[in-house]
């Protein structure tokens, strides 16, 4: 089996859920190749034991990232560093010749995403993929498999959104993705939108224009001395866009929404296609659980199937076992590894966001913020 060399530049939240999906790699059973954690990098020294602790592969600490680059045993880099960092890191990180699995939304803002896009095309040799594992989920497999088929029929509208509730007390301690300076203008559009626009985009159901409503619930926040300080960043954006059906050309709806405040949603993802002929549905309060309407004439009657542990990439745990976002992380590792050493993805929904994708997102967002700024339906 080959071995990939990975470093890991921000060590926190989510570069411990990559290290555990590295020390669970053997419950894959059919994958030809697997990550070796080497190197780790982050400004905060109090995440150092944890990693050293658990995996003695590990030869490298470091809180200076240019050394980690510098490791020849280094092939490729996880990365989840503030938006404001993305520009300068992944461009360093690619120019270095490591493959890149970074978090989204791959820069600040557009022109920080602009900067990045001109360095993949300068080297084509290094696979460059974006965080996101919603598709992963066995529900939204089976929805992808429709979608390459007559299912739906002519599309009616298409909604997708990622919500949650955790700003929702005005008394939260303000962090760096409520700073405009660290976050970037986007706000929630550019931490959670591209959860919400990574299958639609996959799917083909590409933005013409948008007409935007962005909402600042939350304008103060405590900071780290007790005072209150400016929140400056978007709480929720809701995003109608009128999109084209790749079969027949007719546009439709595609309504985007992500919120930091929805009352009653911890972390919930949700997708729905409605088409003449059939339509689907899934959200991660029940993620094991697929709505399906298939209408032939008569009555429409709406199936809830309840999926096992049904995976693009094989494992140990049996069928009737439920799914879940550990699982949902390795699979979504398991298709970066996979492009990496075979040079291509598993299956049109079994893989990473692509940096075309992620720019998608920043054309949309920057018009989305334009679109509120001036009342106005604007063209992508």
């Amino acid at each position: 089996m080959k071995t990939v060399k990975f470093g890991i530049i921000g060590a926190g939240l989510m570069g411990r859920e990559f290290a555990s999906a590295c020390a669970r790699w053997c419950h894959l059973t059919e994958i030809n190749a697997k990550p070796e954690l080497v190197a780790v990098c982050d400004k905060n020294p109090a995440l150092y034991p944890w990693y050293q602790d658990n995996f003695p592969s590990i030869k490298q600490v470091t809180d200076d990232y240019h050394q980690l680059l510098a490791n020849p045993d280094v092939e490729a880099v996880y990365c989840a560093v503030p938006h404001n960092l993305h520009e300068q890191i992944y461009c360093d990180i690619i120019k270095a010749g490591k493959h890149l699995l970074g978090e989204k939304p791959f820069g600040i803002d557009k022109k920080a995403n602009d900067t990045i896009m001109e360095c993949i095309k300068a080297h084509p040799e290094v696979t460059v993929r974006c965080s996101s594992e919603f598709p992963f989920y066995p529900p939204m497999q089976r929805i992808g498999q429709l979608l390459e088929t007559d299912f739906f029929g002519p599309l009616i509208e298409v909604n997708s959104g990622f919500l949650h509730s955790s700003d929702l007390n005005p008394m939260k301690p303000i962090n760096w993705k409520r700073m405009i300076e660290f976050n970037g203008e986007y706000g929630c559009m550019g931490d959670l939108g591209m959860h919400a626009c990574h299958f639609p985009f996959r799917a083909g159901f590409i933005p013409k224009n948008v007409r935007a409503i962005l909402s600042k619930l939350v304008k103060e926040r405590p900071g780290k001395d007790g005072n209150m300080v400016p929140c400056l960043t978007w709480d929720n954006a809701t995003l109608l866009c009128e999109a084209a059906d790749p079969k027949t050309g007719d546009s439709f709806p595609l309504t985007i929404k992500t919120q930091r405040i929805a009352p009653g949603e911890t972390d919930t993802w949700y997708f729905e296609v409605k088409g003449m002929h059939g339509c689907a549905r899934w959200t991660s309060k029940n993620p094991r659980r697929l709505e399906l309407l298939e209408y032939k004439g008569g009555d429409q009657a709406l199936q809830q199937i309840d999926m096992g542990y049904e995976t693009a990439f094989k494992t140990i745990t049996g069928g009737i076992f439920e799914f879940g976002f550990t699982d949902s992380i390795l699979q979504m590792w398991a298709s970066f590894i996979t492009e990496i050493t075979e040079g291509k993805p598993k299956g049109k929904f079994v893989s990473c966001v692509t940096p075309d994708e992620a720019a998608l997102s920043h054309k949309l967002f920057t018009a989305a913020l334009k679109s509120w700024k001036n009342g106005t339906l604007e063209t992508l």
